[in-house]
Protein backbone atom coordinates (compact mmCIF):
# COMPACT_ATOMS: atom_id res chain seq x y z
CA UNK A 1 0.00 0.00 0.00
CA UNK A 2 1.20 3.49 -0.84
CA UNK A 3 2.46 5.17 2.34
CA UNK A 4 1.08 8.54 1.24
CA UNK A 5 -2.42 7.03 1.41
CA UNK A 6 -1.84 6.29 5.10
CA UNK A 7 -0.64 9.86 5.68
CA UNK A 8 -3.78 11.21 4.02
CA UNK A 9 -6.09 8.98 6.03
CA UNK A 10 -4.45 10.18 9.22
CA UNK A 11 -4.79 13.85 8.30
CA UNK A 12 -8.26 13.76 6.72
CA UNK A 13 -10.20 13.89 9.99
CA UNK A 14 -8.23 16.90 11.19
CA UNK A 15 -8.64 18.71 7.85
CA UNK A 16 -12.40 18.13 7.81
CA UNK A 17 -12.85 19.27 11.41
CA UNK A 18 -10.82 22.44 10.86
CA UNK A 19 -12.86 23.30 7.76
CA UNK A 20 -16.16 22.77 9.59
CA UNK A 21 -14.84 24.80 12.50
CA UNK A 22 -14.43 27.77 10.17
CA UNK A 23 -18.08 27.54 9.07
CA UNK A 24 -20.78 24.94 8.54
CA UNK A 25 -20.22 23.01 5.31
CA UNK A 26 -21.89 20.33 3.21
CA UNK A 27 -20.20 17.13 2.06
CA UNK A 28 -19.35 18.00 -1.52
CA UNK A 29 -18.02 21.39 -0.45
CA UNK A 30 -15.78 19.66 2.11
CA UNK A 31 -14.50 17.24 -0.52
CA UNK A 32 -13.66 20.14 -2.86
CA UNK A 33 -11.93 22.14 -0.13
CA UNK A 34 -9.81 19.22 1.07
CA UNK A 35 -8.94 18.25 -2.53
CA UNK A 36 -7.40 21.68 -3.10
CA UNK A 37 -4.67 20.67 -0.65
CA UNK A 38 -4.51 16.87 -0.64
CA UNK A 39 -5.88 14.35 -3.10
CA UNK A 40 -8.69 12.42 -1.44
CA UNK A 41 -11.46 10.22 -2.78
CA UNK A 42 -14.89 11.70 -2.18
CA UNK A 43 -16.02 8.24 -1.05
CA UNK A 44 -13.57 8.36 1.87
CA UNK A 45 -15.16 11.50 3.23
CA UNK A 46 -18.74 10.38 3.88
CA UNK A 47 -17.91 7.46 6.22
CA UNK A 48 -15.73 9.88 8.19
CA UNK A 49 -18.56 12.42 8.39
CA UNK A 50 -20.99 9.72 9.59
CA UNK A 51 -18.52 8.68 12.28
CA UNK A 52 -18.03 12.28 13.45
CA UNK A 53 -21.80 12.64 13.79
CA UNK A 54 -22.14 9.27 15.58
CA UNK A 55 -19.37 10.22 18.01
CA UNK A 56 -21.10 13.52 18.82
CA UNK A 57 -18.49 15.83 17.29
CA UNK A 58 -20.83 17.11 14.56
CA UNK A 59 -24.51 17.60 14.01
CA UNK A 60 -26.30 17.95 10.68
CA UNK A 61 -29.11 20.04 9.31
CA UNK A 62 -30.73 20.43 5.90
CA UNK A 63 -30.71 23.72 4.06
CA UNK A 64 -32.45 24.52 0.80
CA UNK A 65 -30.22 24.84 -2.25
CA UNK A 66 -30.75 27.21 -5.17
CA UNK A 67 -29.85 24.51 -7.67
CA UNK A 68 -31.23 21.18 -6.56
CA UNK A 69 -32.29 19.27 -3.48
CA UNK A 70 -31.59 20.50 0.07
CA UNK A 71 -28.00 20.06 1.24
CA UNK A 72 -26.94 18.36 4.45
CA UNK A 73 -24.67 20.70 6.37
CA UNK A 74 -22.26 19.65 9.11
CA UNK A 75 -21.76 21.77 12.21
CA UNK A 76 -19.36 21.20 15.10
CA UNK A 77 -20.83 20.54 18.52
CA UNK A 78 -19.14 22.00 21.61
CA UNK A 79 -17.51 18.57 22.04
CA UNK A 80 -16.36 18.77 18.41
CA UNK A 81 -14.86 22.21 18.99
CA UNK A 82 -12.86 20.92 21.97
CA UNK A 83 -11.82 17.78 20.07
CA UNK A 84 -10.67 19.84 17.09
CA UNK A 85 -8.56 22.10 19.29
CA UNK A 86 -6.99 19.04 20.94
CA UNK A 87 -6.20 17.46 17.56
CA UNK A 88 -4.64 20.68 16.24
CA UNK A 89 -2.31 20.89 19.26
CA UNK A 90 -1.39 17.19 18.95
CA UNK A 91 -0.83 17.52 15.19
CA UNK A 92 1.47 20.52 15.55
CA UNK A 93 3.51 18.72 18.21
CA UNK A 94 3.67 15.57 16.06
CA UNK A 95 4.81 17.48 12.97
CA UNK A 96 7.43 19.34 15.02
CA UNK A 97 8.77 16.09 16.49
CA UNK A 98 8.92 14.32 13.12
CA UNK A 99 10.59 17.33 11.48
CA UNK A 100 13.16 17.46 14.27
CA UNK A 101 13.87 13.76 13.91
CA UNK A 102 14.28 14.09 10.14
CA UNK A 103 16.66 17.03 10.55
CA UNK A 104 18.77 15.26 13.14
CA UNK A 105 18.68 11.97 11.23
CA UNK A 106 19.89 13.57 8.01
CA UNK A 107 22.99 14.91 9.80
CA UNK A 108 24.10 11.47 10.99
Amino acid sequence: MDISIQFKKGALELCVLVLIQGRDRYGYELAQSVSKHIEVAEGALYPLLRRLVNEGYCTTYLQESTGGPPRKYYKLTPEGEAYTQKLVVEWKQFVHNVSTLIEKGSRL
